[in-house]
């Protein structure tokens, strides 16, 4: 188990790039967020989401000298909102996504501002459903924006970033829907760089 993890890891070193594993939080701001109403229902109640906050991990492979790839999975806690009667429910989003990744530093330096783009999956889980449950409802999408990574010794750096994801809105069922959902994702992580 070990010489298997020790030739990757030396393979990676070898070849100049780097590997980071990080953790961040922050908070997940909504538009466009009017989900729409139920068919036949009396009065009309009309749903959306609201504000809330998030935290997740991400994997980046620094592969180029100015250029990387990463993976992340982020957990996003939002209230299901009936306009009517104003009553909140919680629940989750399930994201995932791929980015590549643009620094305007080259590798290695302390400081590392970047740009990010790529796609990315909200699986929506209405209040008293689970992801595992089935109950879900997964709509892909496109995301950008930016941030900065600081090397705060040889193996550690925190990163702010600010992302924003538009995909379509989910729970299909619902009529009245239009539009793109829109999130601002601002966050703050520590990683590890390897």
């Amino acid at each position: 188990m070990r010489i298997p993890f020790l030739l990757c890891f030396f393979a990676l070193s070898a070849s100049g790039q780097t590997l980071e594993l990080g953790f961040h939080g922050g908070a997940s701001r909504l538009n466009n967020s009017s989900l729409g109403f139920l068919p036949g229902a009396r009065p009309i109640p009309r749903y959306s989401l609201t504000n809330g906050w998030r935290f997740g991990f991400r994997t980046t492979l620094n592969t180029w000298r100015y250029f990387g790839q990463e993976i992340g999975y982020g957990y996003n806690r939002t209230q299901l909102r009936e306009e009517t009667s104003a009553t909140q429910n919680g629940m989750a989003i399930h994201q995932g996504s791929y980015n590549l990744l643009a620094y305007a530093t080259r590798e290695g330096s302390k400081i590392r501002p970047f740009a990010a783009g790529g796609g990315h999956f909200n699986s929506y889980t209405p209040p008293g459903t689970s992801v595992t449950s089935g109950g879900a409802n997964t709509k892909f999408g496109f995301n950008y924006g930016g941030g900065v990574k600081v090397k705060v010794s040889p193996i550690f750096a925190i990163r702010l970033d600010m992302r924003y994801y538009r995909n379509g809105k989910p729970f299909d069922f619902l009529e009245g829907r239009s539009g793109l959902i829109g999130q601002l994702e601002l966050s703050m992580g520590f990683s590890l760089v390897i």
